[in-house]
């Protein structure tokens, strides 16, 4: 069994971050340990929001306190999105860098989250040249989507051979994997969203339907399982696979109920089971 200490956001209404990771990990059969970065009542995109964002020492507080049970060295990966400020983000790193001195083979996967195509860039100023300069360099998997990449590495992409290039540039700054989560490209049908593993030995494609709405906490959905199934032993595109279908399948049902959160609990069965299955191709 893995073991994931995940230091993400919180909502009690809806899934993101922490809310979106920790239950459907735990559903694979994945030990999560959750540190939380905010503690909000909803996540931001309704407008309004309440709740503490928590400070980087508290983030410390927590970190210590569980290598304080002697345990630390039990974790297999410390998983991270959204980070608030650059005092939080160092913080990670630095839990991080604890967590491979306890277990010198657990691996960092990072989230860069930094904003999409149908909002821009929605975190605080510093935060992406922060991602791009300390917290990408860190990591050993990577999990942007399209627009995060290209802001990531200073190109516009638009064709399956620019991205990988892209994905191979982010990948030489240290990452030894780059999932690009979700890609819309120019040379591919327009109702098709590609995701894409890009590492030393080699990329993968795999194509779903795009589906006609955005989903709050998908992204830490994909990046959550994709991690699940790279600690499983799988190799980048089988584990790439596996996630496309579970991500999918839940989006899938999250839509037909017209619901405005992704249905965690009520379509849980998708995340082990997945409806929908698609072909993942080796490019090379």
């Amino acid at each position: 069994m893995s073991t994931i200490l995940s230091i993400q956001s919180s909502v009690a209404y809806g899934h993101v971050g922490n809310s979106a990771a920790t239950f459907p990990l735990m559903r694979l059969g994945v030990e999560v340990w959750p540190v939380i970065t905010v503690h909000f009542s909803n996540h931001t995109g309704y407008g309004s929001w309440r709740g503490p964002l928590l400070e980087a020492s508290d983030i410390a507080e927590v970190v210590q306190g569980i290598d304080e049970r002697g345990v630390l060295g039990r974790a297999d990966a410390v998983l991270s999105g959204y980070q608030g400020a650059q005092e939080v983000g160092a913080e990670i790193l630095k839990a991080v860098e604890l967590v491979k001195l306890r277990n010198p083979k657990a691996i960092y996967c990072c989230d860069p989250v930094i904003g999409d195509v149908d909002r821009g860039v929605y975190v605080r100023p510093g935060i992406p040249e922060f991602m791009r300069d300390r917290v990408v360099p860190a990591a050993q998997v990577v999990t942007p989507n399209h627009f995060e990449l290209d802001l990531l590495t200073g190109l516009t992409t638009t064709t399956l051979p620019e991205v990988l290039q892209a994905a191979h540039r982010l990948r030489s700054t240290g990452p030894e994997v780059v999932l690009v989560t979700s890609t819309l490209l120019a040379d591919a049908p327009p109702d098709q969203m590609t995701m894409l593993a890009v590492t030393a030995n080699g990329a993968w494609q795999v194509a779903t339907p795009k589906l006609d709405r955005s989903f709050t906490g998908s992204g830490d959905l994909t990046a959550a399982l994709f991690l699940a199934n790279l600690l499983q032993g799988l190799d980048p595109g089988e584990a790439m696979g596996r996630t496309a279908d579970a991500v999918y399948s839940l989006l899938k049902a999250t839509t037909d109920a017209g619901s405005a959160e992704l249905l965690l609990a009520a379509a849980q069965t998708q995340l082990v089971e997945p409806s929908h299955h698609f072909e993942v191709a080796r490019l090379s």
